[in-house]
């Protein structure tokens, strides 16, 4: 059965989108830790991050750093801070979250609650400098 993530990918399930190329999306997090929590998933689904092969885990962090760059120019932050945890959904991904203090990547914290205004409206301010 597909990962809810791979029905991202194929488009079935609507998401925030930042960025995408052949191989790889980057969408914000619905259940965000911050302001700007962004996954960045490779569109192949397998399971676990470390069961890509070596060039795509390198390609998705190339990827990933790129979202992450964007991120910090467009969301208030002393650094982007990267997770990966993988157990909440079978498809490899990493999260970036924008960080002011070490708790602000704590999943066992409550997550933010945002209006789809607000997810627009991040996801506009990320996507603008992800292309500028």
């Amino acid at each position: 059965m597909a990962s809810i993530f791979t029905k991202i990918v194929q488009g079935e399930i609507p998401c925030y989108k930042i960025a995408e190329d052949d191989r790889f999306i980057a969408f914000l997090d619905i259940r965000p830790l911050q302001w700007g929590h962004t996954l960045v998933v490779p569109k192949r689904e397998v399971d676990y991050l470390f069961d890509l092969s070596p060039k795509e885990v390198g390609d998705l962090f190339i990827f990933a750093q790129r979202v992450a760059q964007a991120i910090k120019k467009a969301i208030p932050c002393n650094r982007v801070g990267v997770a990966v945890l993988g157990l909440e959904v079978p498809h490899a991904h990493i999260h970036l979250v924008p960080l002011n203090k070490e708790n602000d990547i704590n999943f066992s914290t409550s997550r933010c609650t945002l209006t789809q205004w607000e997810f627009v409206h991040i996801s506009e301010l990320i996507i603008n400098a992800f292309h500028s």
